[in-house]
């Protein structure tokens, strides 16, 4: 028998785009959960009114902030939601999907390093090493893409190096990212990982 494959419909970037959202919530009736790489707001206006109709979607939704968020506001309205989860800094296994892991880190602008990224991901790879033993399959959010790749170029690579170690070193089945709007929509790999920057209205993946 053909196992059924587990649909995640990706987002970035939606900059709360009416249109965008309505694109994504007819897009989501065909996924069985939704990501979102942050920048969902334009410096946080209307950010109550954007998350609660993420949630509407009614799907389990896995969000990390971007840079025109504040972490500390976002993980403070999730509290407040069903569907959202804030996965910034963190692992989360969802008991809807149990053969796969989300690892999140939100935030970062044009920085070539993130320090706190590192500091996360030294404190959690043994905790991943053993999720990956139990055969589960790990998906990383970030906002800002990872460095030397299609989804960070423009006329010179802006993504974070930090990004790029980690994946080459733990190799997540899926990299979802955005931040740059010049790329959307492109893809590409580093070793077996795909990494993706969906934008606005999304793209439905397969993994």
């Amino acid at each position: 028998m053909k196992t059924k494959k587990f649909r995640v419909l990706a987002f970035s970037d939606l900059h709360g785009s009416e249109a965008a959202l309505k694109v994504l919530a007819r897009k989501a009736k065909r996924a069985d959960a939704v990501i979102c790489a942050g920048d969902f707001t334009v410096f946080e206006h209307n950010i109550l009114r954007i998350m609660r109709k993420l949630d509407a979607i009614g799907k389990p939704i896995m969000l990390v902030n971007g840079n025109h968020e504040d972490a500390m506001l976002v993980a403070e309205i999730c509290k407040t939601l069903k569907n959202v989860k804030f996965v910034h800094r963190k692992i989360y296994c969802g008991s809807q999907f149990p053969e796969y892991a989300f690892v999140g880190h939100g935030g970062e602008g044009f920085d070539t390093v993130s320090e706190d990224f590192e500091r996360f991901a030294s404190a959690t790879t043994k905790r991943i090493r053993q999720l990956q033993k139990q055969k589960k399959k790990i998906v990383l959010i970030t906002h800002q893409p990872p460095h030397n790749t299609k989804l960070d170029y423009i006329w010179r690579h802006h993504g974070n190096k930090s990004y790029t170690r980690f994946i080459r070193k733990i190799q997540p089945v899926v990299a979802v990212c955005g931040h740059l709007h010049e790329t959307q929509g492109k893809k590409d790999r580093i070793g077996k990982t795909l990494i993706i920057n969906p934008g606005p209205k999304g793209e439905i993946v397969e993994i």
